[in-house]
């Protein structure tokens, strides 16, 4: 039996509506009209509530018509009452304004229905200990999206040609990409081998001197809000890249941000993300101690030490446009930061322009060379 979601629908004209990363509301798509969060919050709790009696209404209708098929003789037993091995990996979900049946993935937290287009939410997906502390709203736009991708293909000088006359973009999504943040303190110290020289002349000879130092560091540094993705379908490296956020810009939860884009809870534990958190906790720290090294003409790591203390964990909802494309039968994605507009992706390689650079260089070495040994000789 589905699982009943709520959507939210204009209270005007009972048309879908969306969140709007310029203004901050809710606007609906037919009438234009908008509305500021907290009045939709408001309607979302009691249609919520509504949801979760409904779906009670229809589990207790689906007992009754399954009493009376095998009141009247039919035989219903080889009717799968799930999705065998599959439905560790899905739900099904009823559409509450047109009645279609939504089949997603079990992290989908918020999605549009096909059929009729109007967001849904799934309220289980975010009650209990699933309930995220924080979302960041979505502040540019789709368009934001495609002008960046566009910005992204420039001064790539190995990029085909083809590739940007012919690519076009097949899928862009909002998502709310589910992350832990991480709050905690490093402490710690590290040694290094450093030098410093200088030049002089001494009669016919010119002398370099060079005084080896051993350099010690210790401090330690607090961490608020370490992000990692908690979602496995993420890259984890793409999700690094499009940092930082604004926290500044962080709100306490609600669904009302959600209508208009994807949204997924997580799937990977606290426990599973918590050694990334410690790496990069810990090279913040020895790179902020490295930097304090200065003064010498080189200076090289030997050592360190690092002790970290494990604060709060916060559980959030931060923005991402994912684009894809596809070129030549190979799958390209991208993905972007829906609040800074910071884009990262793997672009394909010309092999003609590439060997054709390195040919030309080449050359040009080649007859330097050249020039050099005819005027040596």
């Amino acid at each position: 039996m589905p699982t009943q979601v709520t959507n939210y629908q204009c209270p005007a004209c009972t048309g879908p509506l969306h969140f709007d990363s310029a203004t901050g509301k809710l606007t609906c798509d037919y009438c234009g009209t908008s509305y500021e969060v907290a009045e939709i919050e408001a309607l979302f709790a009691e249609k919520e509530q509504k949801a979760a009696e409904a779906k009670k209404d229809a589990d207790r209708k689906s007992a009754q018509q399954k009493q009376q098929a095998q009141a009247e003789g039919w035989d219903t037993s080889d009717l799968g009452g799930d999705w065998g091995q599959d439905a560790a990996g899905m739900k099904s979900y009823s559409c509450p304004s047109c009645g279609a049946e939504l089949i997603c993935d079990e992290s989908t937290a918020a999605t549009a229905c096909p059929y009729c287009g109007n967001p849904s939410i799934v309220p289980g997906q975010f009650s209990g200990s699933l309930k995220p502390d924080y979302v960041l709203p979505f502040k540019l736009s789709k368009d934001d999206a495609v002008k960046a991708l566009k910005a992204h293909y420039k001064g790539k000088p190995f990029l085909p040609r083809q590739f940007t006359n012919e690519n076009h973009v097949q899928e862009i999504k909002g998502v709310y990409v589910p992350f832990w943040m991480f709050d905690g303190k490093a402490t710690g110290s590290a040694q290094y081998e450093a030098t410093r020289s200088r030049c002089y002349t001494s009669g016919d000879y010119e002398v370099t001197e060079t005084d080896h130092f051993d350099v010690f560091r210790e401090g330690s540094i607090a961490f608020e809000k370490v992000p990692v993705d908690a979602s496995s379908k993420m890259p984890d490296d793409y999700m690094d890249s499009i940092e930082p956020f604004d926290y500044k810009e962080l709100k306490r939860f609600s669904t009302a941000y959600l209508p208009g884009f994807l949204a997924d809870k997580y799937d990977v534990s606290v426990e599973d993300c918590h050694e990334r958190a410690d790496t990069r906790c810990e090279g913040s720290l020895v790179a902020a101690l490295g930097d304090t090294v200065t003064g010498y003409d080189s200076c090289v790591p030997v050592s360190h030490d690092v002790k970290l203390r494990r604060g709060k964990v916060h559980y959030a909802l931060l923005p991402v446009w994912l684009l894809s494309t596809k070129w030549q039968g190979k799958n390209y994605l991208f993905a972007m930061n829906g609040q800074t507009g910071k884009l990262v992706g793997d672009l394909p390689t010309s092999a003609g322009k590439f060997w054709g650079t390195f040919a030309a260089i080449s050359a040009v070495l080649t007859a330097l060379i050249s020039a050099g040994y005819l005027l040596f000789a």
